[in-house]
């Protein structure tokens, strides 16, 4: 006899507590409105009928993908950031609602032309541009993949007349100067790896994660050539991790910058770094 929504998501939620996937009644909730391709929110409108058997068998293959602890957003195709939907794929890293701190820093003040380092997924240059209909931007990924992730999400968002993206380690092919420059880098050291959980270390690009050394990386190649690419006056802001505050601070500040303070994400943690190139500054 076949099984009614609600004995499946009963089954299925158990089977992803024992495979000690956080939260499981959640994830077997939404994968299921997955598999019945409708709304989550609308999956218990499908009970007390039996499932289809197509969908049983769709609800039964991602059930066993969770349960090897491959991410419910790479199982939808999508993961939700400051109230849009982006398209993810294990090329590029999650967004995560801490760099929505990010996002806020950057609305706080004006800006036209906005640079993204690392873009990955596009979420903060494409959020950043659906927000500021007036502005531009460029992304740049060392990532081919990650360029193609960010190019479909301008698209789906409707920004891509006003963004450029290309292929590029860092600085090395971005000509010009801009009034906001991003970038969440990798900042996991190399002996933080084996601590993360199995759905970010097994299934997330490791570039995206760390620099393979110390974790500081990344800030000590933006500090470098950060005054050859911000207008005078021109705002830096970069996510780190919870102990990078002081670190990356103290390269900033070598590097020229002023201002220099650091915002804490709803725990309390430090999450950005903000500075500013002094209005004076030598080109």
């Amino acid at each position: 006899m076949a099984e009614t929504a609600a004995q499946a998501m009963a089954a299925a939620t158990a089977r992803l507590r024992g495979a000690g996937v956080p939260d499981p009644a959640r994830d077997a909730r939404l994968l299921l409105a997955h598999a019945a391709r409708i709304e989550a929110s609308r999956v218990t409108l499908i009970a007390p009928e039996e499932l289809e058997s197509e969908v049983a068998e769709r609800y039964e293959q991602l059930i066993s993908l969770r349960a090897i602890r491959v991410p419910v957003s790479h199982l939808l195709g999508e993961r939700e950031f400051y109230g849009r939907r982006f398209k993810v794929s294990r090329d590029v890293l999650d967004p995560r609602p801490e760099t929505e701190i990010l996002i806020e820093a950057a609305l706080s003040q004006p800006f036209t032309r906005v640079l993204d380092l690392g873009l990955g997924s596009g979420c903060i240059l494409v959020t950043l541009l659906a927000e500021r209909p007036e502005a531009t931007g460029l992304g740049v990924d060392i990532s081919e993949a990650a360029c193609l992730q960010a190019s479909a999400n301008a698209v789906l968002h409707r920004v891509e007349t006003r963004v450029d993206i290309c292929q590029s380690d860092w600085f090395s092919d971005v000509e010009g100067r801009f009034d906001l420059v991003v970038s969440n880098p990798p900042y996991i050291a190399l002996e933080e790896m084996e601590g993360l959980s199995r759905e970010v270390r097994e299934h997330e690009p490791d570039i995206a994660l760390t620099d393979g050394g110390d974790g500081l990386g990344a800030y000590r190649m933006i500090a470098a050539g950060i005054a050859a690419h911000l207008e005078p006056g021109g705002r830096l802001l970069l996510e780190i991790g919870p102990t990078q505050g002081a670190a990356v601070s103290a390269l900033l500040e070598e590097a020229g910058m002023s201002g220099i303070t650091v915002l804490p994400d709803l725990d309390g943690r430090d999450r950005v770094v903000c500075a500013h190139l002094p209005p004076f500054s030598e080109k």
